[in-house]
This record gives C-alpha cells, sequence and structure tokens, in this order.
C-alpha cells in the first residue's frame, strides 16, 4: 500500500498495519516470541520492537500536546535532536528491558487506538496541509501520524520478518 496521503487512507492503512503486525505476533511461538534475533540489530528481540513502537508514539503524543498549545515540542525529545535519535533509540532500549511484552502488547494497543482517535479528531485539510501548524515545520501533522503509525508499523513488520524468516531455516 501507498504511504497514506488522506484521512481516511491514513486511518485505513493505520488499522491494517497494525492488524497485520498483531497477526504475525500471533502466529509466532512462546519461543520466537522470546528468543534473541539471530542477527545484529539494536532491537534484540520482539518486545524490544513493540517497545520502540510504543514509545515514539508516546512522543507523538506529547509533541502534539505541546503543539496544538502553541508551545515548540522538543523534538524528537528533551536532549535530543534528530541528528542524535540513535542515542535516543539506545536509551529507548536501556529503559523498557524491564517491561514484559505481554505488557507492552496492552500498552501498544491502547496507544493504537489514541492514535487513531487523533486522526479522527481532525478534518483531511488540518491532517495533510503544509505548514498548518507551526510545531510541525514545513511538513504536515498528518506527516507525523504517519510516520507514528503506518511507517513504524512496516519498520517492525520488515524486522519481524527477517526475524522468522531466519528462524525457521
Amino acid at each position: 500500500m501507498p504511504k497514506p496521503n488522506s484521512k481516511s487512507q491514513l486511518l485505513v492503512a493505520n488499522d491494517e498495519a497494525f492488524h497485520t503486525l498483531n497477526e504475525l505476533l500471533g502466529s509466532l511461538s512462546p519461543t520466537q516470541l522470546a528468543t534473541e534475533f539471530p542477527f545484529a540489530h539494536r532491537d534484540r528481540n520482539v518486545r524490544d520492537v513493540l517497545a520502540h513502537l510504543f514509545e515514539w508514539q508516546q512522543m507523538m503524543f506529547v509533541w502534539y500536546k505541546v503543539g496544538m498549545q502553541d508551545g515548540v515540542p522538543e523534538m524528537p525529545a528533551p536532549g535530543f535532536t534528530w541528528k542524535t535519535t540513535p542515542e535516543l533509540n539506545q536509551q529507548i532500549w536501556e529503559r523498557c528491558q524491564a517491561t514484559s511484552l505481554s505488557n507492552l502488547r496492552g500498552k501498544l494497543k491502547r496507544s493504537h487506538i489514541k492514535l487513531q482517535k487523533l486522526i479522527e479528531a481532525h478534518s483531511n485539510e488540518e491532517l495533510f496541509t503544509k505548514r498548518r501548524y507551526p510545531w510541525t515545520g514545513s511538513t504536515s501533522l498528518g506527516s507525523y501520524l504517519t510516520s507514528a503509525g503506518w511507517s513504524h508499523y512496516h519498520w517492525a513488520l520488515k524486522l519481524l520478518r527477517k526475524f522468522v524468516k531466519q528462524f525457521n531455516r
């Protein structure tokens, strides 16, 4: 599916990608769910991937809240720049090591629902007009929401499919 460029496409694309992700997770054995990836990657297992998805959605919600109150959100996170996202992602990884996979699955599901409700609360114009909101800079609110959902879900699916393929060899 091409990158969504309307409210209806984004809602459908997010739900389809999230559903596909959950189907893939549901097809994994308990052993696969607990196994470290057999390749080098910052995220070393299924839990780490879901933690990454969840944490980036939470950051998006903070940006949105601050930005929509005419504030200037610290993006991607306080103390980090877009150039230092590898360090931020490492910090996310470290912070989430004690969180269980089942806990993360529930948190990610609730976060996905919140993301969809946020999208539903806006018109197509509000979502996809570039520079409509000062805090989104030269892009659109929809672009940020696409990154937090559909794009990130596809990243996770690609990584998890690579794991499954290598695990099943």
